[in-house]
């Protein structure tokens, strides 16, 4: 999937609602477009005349609502448009995730047209959708970073179908249609930097040679002020300046690396390590690789909606090399057994006061009894009469022996503690749910990845015996 947007559908200039809203409609609905109508599905609405239903949907909602918007901030309807990757999809296919697409996004709470256009390179969906509910009851609010929303719904469906997607979506203001994961063009400058240094790169005897290798390469030279050199079909110049092509590419810096005087410059290091894994890339390819040995051994153990989701987490998280998946997972589960242990050993103290407490109240009220038996001689008789309470009694000077201090805190002191214990534990189980979730998360995330990009070595042994 290359692009996805909601765009919001106003009152045009010096038009009616009624026209608006068939503008709107007619252009989507374009038979030139949809390849004479086959390529058209609908929701709750009738294909034909969905300009007059959403209209009358926005009367009946002023009627039962009372409510009016003024004419420039009203929304007729939202468009979504959703664009795919040239030659990676059929029309009906583009038609029927564009379609799931909007149930989903609507919740099938209003209604909706689906055009599939067929005029591009490019196979792309117009998604609109009624701005005013089926009941009448509401409008549909346009939320704060919805079209992010959209884009990873889209690109779950997208993941769900062997589709690409854009791994790194940046705003954009190009047509909707333009492929963003296509890889940027060289601009004139650059493409002459480059020929530049694989001239050099061939150890030219001398400046003449290298100017002589430059004509071979199709530009022209031109001596001035300052080198200059056109590309043959090229209209300008361009010359060899500091501002221009840089430090490196001037006449004096470019005799000096023919000298070996001068070092070539520094070429832009690779943003991944060669030998690490480009999560995002390695996982669209083992699901678009479809209908093999590996996508088959996949499907069987997790399905495609699974395979979607996981993706579609690592991008949201940037996350995408096996390493920092690995160290992030790992720094997770250090975290949440930090917060497990600090909640264990709030708990531990919390149930060492509760029975401190309870043993203090228990010293006190058989401290009398205790104090009889002991006059008593230890009397067999009164430890009979008195066994429970003199059994109490030593306990709790067993427990304050296991203190080992000189001074039993007070019972005011211990409810204090615990009261400040049990303030600290619920403030720590909020972390600790969150970080439990996130641990969760990620660990399920990892292992998907480990099973999908490294299978045991049974399980690979299966599936070399499958080929």
């Amino acid at each position: 999937m290359a692009t996805t947007r909601i765009i919001p559908m106003h009152i045009g200039k010096g038009k009616s609602i009624a026209q608006s809203i068939r503008d709107r409609t007619d252009y989507v609905k374009n038979p030139d477009k949809t390849q004479q109508g086959e390529f058209i599905s609908a929701y709750e609405c009738d294909i034909a005349t969905i300009d007059a239903e959403f209209l009358l949907l926005k009367n009946q909602y002023h009627h039962k609502t009372g409510r009016r918007q003024n004419r420039k901030n009203d929304v007729l309807a939202y468009q979504i448009r959703q664009a795919f990757k040239p030659g990676e999809i059929t029309p009906e296919e583009a038609n029927r995730i564009g379609y799931e697409l909007a149930l989903s996004w609507t919740k099938q709470n209003y209604p909706f047209i689906v055009c599939t256009h067929t005029d591009k390179a490019h196979i792309h969906n117009h998604i609109v959708y009624s701005a005013v509910s089926l009941d009448c009851k509401r409008k549909f609010r346009n939320f704060w970073n919805s079209t992010k929303a959209v884009r990873n719904l889209s690109d779950r469906l997208c993941l769900e179908n062997g589709l690409s997607i854009v791994e790194n979506p940046k705003e954009t203001k190009c047509h909707y249609g333009k492929w963003l994961g296509e890889k940027k063009k060289q601009s004139k400058r650059e493409k002459l930097k480059t020929v530049i240094d694989d001239t050099l790169a061939q150890k030219p005897s001398s400046f003449e040679n290298f100017l002589k290798k430059m004509e071979e390469a199709g530009y022209e030279i031109k001596h001035g002020k300052h080198l200059a050199f056109r590309l043959n079909g090229d209209k300008k110049f361009i010359r060899c300046r500091d501002h221009s092509l840089g430090e490196d590419y001037t006449e004096e810096a470019i005799k000096e690396r023919i000298l070996g005087k001068r070092n070539p410059p520094k070429q832009k290091q690779e943003s991944k390590a060669k030998d690490k894994i480009d999560l995002l890339i390695d996982i669209q390819e083992k699901i678009k690789a479809g209908k093999g040995a590996g996508y088959e051994h996949w499907a069987k153990i997790f399905n495609l909606k699974q395979a979607a989701k996981t993706l579609s987490f690592l991008m949201e998280n940037k996350l995408t090399d096996y390493e920092t998946l690995e160290e992030k997972a790992k720094q997770l589960v250090s975290d949440f057994n930090t917060l497990s242990a600090q909640m264990k050993q709030a708990e531990k103290r919390m149930q060492e006061i509760s029975d401190l407490k309870k043993h203090i109240y228990q010293y006190a009220k058989t401290k009398e009894v205790y104090v009889a038996y002991r006059k008593a001689g230890y009397s067999k008789k009164f430890y009979a009469e008195n066994e429970e309470k003199i059994r109490l009694h030593k306990a709790a000077k067993v427990a304050f022996s296991a203190l080992n201090t000189e001074k039993l805190p007070t019972i005011k002191e211990l409810s204090k503690e615990y009261e400040k214990l049990l303030t600290e534990k619920k403030n720590l189980y909020s972390d600790y749910r969150k970080k439990k979730k996130e641990m969760q998360e990620i660990l399920t995330v990892k292992s998907n990845v480990d099973r999908l990009l490294f299978p045991p070595q049974k399980e690979q042994a299966e599936r070399e015996n499958e080929r």
